[in-house]
């Protein structure tokens, strides 16, 4: 080893070293395991890879959101439930900047998200919290004694120029999820035994320079990355970061940086959160563990051979669904029957050539043999009770109940629903308690970075605590100073139970409902002895507040309660003199002789006045029936008026419609017989067209006639003279 690496790097060096040996095993388990829950074999495009049923993943996507499905609910009260309204007032800032650091920002969710994974996967998860301050640059204001004027000489060109100050913008206690190859401890058999932790932490080069100055943070090799980036990396060296190990050494109270790539102690500061317990992580969110070591034992080890089980008969099924066809032999001598199962739809036949010599065979059951596939139907309904029977028993080792997973049989009865939901609620509490205990221990980190380090002015703003009740707004500041002075001694700061599972969002209207109900019952019962007995007052509403303090939603009101308190204390403190019981008497006889003389009176004043009113109503109701006929005279006659006007408008343009009928139809009869004169006309000229054509067409004949006739002649006479010619030769 290098001669400049110290004794104290050489001692952490191998404290780690220690550890990474007895850790090893687990490492690359939990890598196996992560690779199973991703299902990586079965991503592959290769077509042998094997068939798997993933049970990991199912039974982990139960699990969370059994355990985590939404962001906790902070609960801060006084750990003694006393009349403190400065500590009551403190608690309500305190849980309200809380619940303002885990809404505002995402890490909180992050982390729990991230760890209850880890736990359910390796079998151990880890948050890491911080404080972290934003500055900015302060505003220059005019100083107290003014600007001075005049300039000195002789200080003018020695005095350097003035850095400029800064200021807190923000800031903020944030969670890191820690993942589980980078979180360490000296190896211890439990939590409590385990003097140091240690978490690594990447760092680039200007990180590097901003956090450890420039000539160290220059020297710092970068040449590491996590695991999980080396192997999806292409290469580039440029990628590479330094590995820091922040040690915070419980013994020594304080907090290291170390390298171990340069062998050597970077950093080293004396408790730098001031946390009562030290570290600023909680426990780690183990899964299965033993008193005599912290190496955890994953939930998928205890059932492996199972799933492995699962995995080969679905293997097994698989195959045998790729077995269960239909598949056979036929004759050869008829062609036909290969399109039997290829072409042949629905009641569609195939035609056969030769059917005498195919029903001489015994038809389909002599020309076919079909494969048994009755074997393989019987071997993969096996395998699918196999597969029940498998699971049932990784559900015991686990714990799921059916209820949990949303399944139940529906031949069981009530009881055995209920039975079963509560077995396997048992180990599901035992789970969730173990996530709202992390949850609880990385809120109380929070609340002692906030109180401890904080400014008042920033816990006021976050905390809304100028929006609190009028009553309270006296108590913010002494609130404050109790803050910054051990809240865990002073406050319990925890998560509510269900607030983490709960999925009623309608629990905070049933919480106020509850509470308005036993107030109000309380009330009805109380009044009446407060009003008998005014010295049990103070009584009654101690035990009032003792009810309210119980609900989480009474907080907003206790300052009401407490002045109320004080004045009925007071009240009782000084009670008025008791009068005279015969004057008392006396006055009261008095008092209702006066009230029977003023009653009378105001009964007669009331008669006469009933009176006069009954006989206004009476004139008024004739006044409005007398009224009411005369508009419904107007108004008749004002209908008649609009009948006639209506009769006379309808008559008038019925005989404008019958003139301009008229004037139509005279239109159109002059038009028909105009119509009618021209075809008339037309007929005649067409007609003595016809004839003068048949005229010409009779003297052409006739000529035709004539000059064929007188043609005829002349041959007859030719013909009758060449023979007179041939008789006389």
């Amino acid at each position: 080893m290098d001669k400049n690496v110290t004794s104290s790097a050489e001692k952490w060096i191998g404290k780690i070293s220690a550890y990474e040996k007895e850790f090893k095993q687990w490492e690359n388990r939990a890598a196996k395991i992560v690779k199973i829950y991703r299902d990586n074999d079965s991503m592959s495009e290769s077509k042998s890879a094997p068939t798997s049923f993933n049970i990991l993943w199912s039974n982990v996507q139960t699990c969370l959101p059994a355990t985590f499905a939404r962001l906790p609910r902070p609960d801060v009260s006084r750990r003694y439930r006393d009349n403190d309204p400065v500590g009551r007032v403190a608690s309500m800032i305190l849980e309200r900047a809380l619940e303002f650091e885990i809404e505002h920002y995402p890490d909180y969710r992050a982390a729990m998200e991230n760890s209850v994974l880890d736990r359910f996967l390796g079998g151990r998860g880890i948050s890491w919290v911080r404080y972290e301050p934003h500055f900015k640059a302060a505003e220059m204001g005019m100083p107290e004694d003014g600007f001075q004027i005049t300039e000195d000489a002789d200080d003018s060109e020695d005095t350097p120029e003035a850095e400029a100050e800064e200021e807190i913008d923000y800031e903020c206690a944030p969670v890191d999820y820690v993942h589980w190859k980078d979180f360490g401890h000296v190896v211890a058999r439990t939590w409590e035994e385990v003097p140091a932790v240690w978490r690594k932490v990447y760092m680039s080069r200007p990180a590097l320079i901003d956090r450890f100055g420039e000539e160290l943070g220059n020297k710092i090799p970068l040449d590491t990355r996590p695991e999980e980036l080396k192997k999806a990396s292409s290469g580039d060296d440029s990628l590479y970061e330094a590995c820091v190990y922040e040690i915070w050494d419980k013994s020594s109270n304080k907090a290291i940086w170390l390298s171990k790539s340069m062998g050597r102690i970077l950093d080293e500061r004396s408790d730098p959160l001031e946390l009562e317990g030290f570290f600023p992580c909680p426990r780690p969110l183990y899964a299965t563990t033993t008193t005599d070591n912290l190496v955890p034992v994953p939930d998928y080890k205890l059932y492996q051979d199972q799933a492995k089980e699962l995995n080969n008969l679905a293997e097994k099924i698989s195959k045998l669904i790729v077995a269960l066809q239909v598949k056979g032999v036929y004759d050869n001598s008829i062609p036909e029957l290969a399109r039997l199962f290829s072409e042949a739809t629905n009641t569609q036949m195939i035609p056969v050539k030769t059917w005498a010599a195919f029903a001489e065979k015994n038809g389909l059951k002599g020309a076919i043999d079909l494969v048994d596939i009755a074997p393989i139907a019987i071997a993969l309904s096996e395998a699918y009770k196999s597969v029940d029977q498998v699971k049932n028993q990784i559900y015991e080792i686990m714990g799921i109940s059916d209820i949990v997973r949303g399944s139940s049989d529906p031949r069981e009865t009530a009881t055995a629903v209920k039975t079963k939901g509560q077995f396997g609620g048992m180990r599901l509490r035992a789970m969730q308690s173990k996530v709202h205990q992390y949850a609880t221990e990385i809120l109380q980190i929070k609340a002692q970075i906030m109180c401890t380090l904080f400014q008042p002015d920033t816990l006021i703003k976050i905390s809304a605590a100028e929006q609190l009740a009028e009553a309270d707004q006296q108590y913010i500041m002494p609130a404050v100073e109790m803050l910054k002075n051990s809240p865990l001694r002073n406050f319990r700061i925890e998560v509510s139970s269900d607030s983490m599972i709960q999925m009623d969002e309608a629990q905070e209207k049933q919480d106020r409902m509850e509470f308005l109900n036993a107030t109000g019952t309380f009330l009805q019962k109380a009044l009446p002895v407060a009003q008998q007995s005014p010295q049990i007052a103070p009584l009654l509403v101690d035990m009032l507040k003792f009810g309210v303090t119980a609900f989480k939603v009474g907080k907003s009101i206790e300052g009401t309660f407490d002045q109320v308190m004080d004045s009925l204390k007071e009240a009782a403190a000084n009670p008025q003199p008791k009068p005279n019981p015969e004057l008392e008497k006396i006055q009261a006889t008095s008092q209702a002789k006066q009230a029977e003389l003023q009653m009378k009176s105001q009964l007669d004043q009331q008669t006469s006045q009933q009176d006069l009113q009954v006989q206004q109503a009476q004139l008024q109701m004739q006044a409005m029936f007398e009224k009411q006929a005369q508009q419904n005279a107007m108004e008749l006659e004002l209908h008649k008026q609009q009948v006639q006007a209506q009769q006379i408008q309808h008559q008038n343009e019925l005989e404008a419609q019958r003139a301009t009928l008229e004037s139509q139809n005279s239109a159109r009869l002059e038009e028909m017989r105009q119509m009618r004169e021209d075809m008339r006309l037309q007929s005649q000229q067409q007609f003595d067209l016809l004839m003068a054509r048949l005229d010409h067409a009779t003297k052409i004949e006739v000529a035709e006639v004539s000059k064929q006739t007188t043609l005829e002649a002349a041959q007859i006479n030719a013909a009758k003279a060449a023979t007179d010619n041939g008789e006389a030769i």
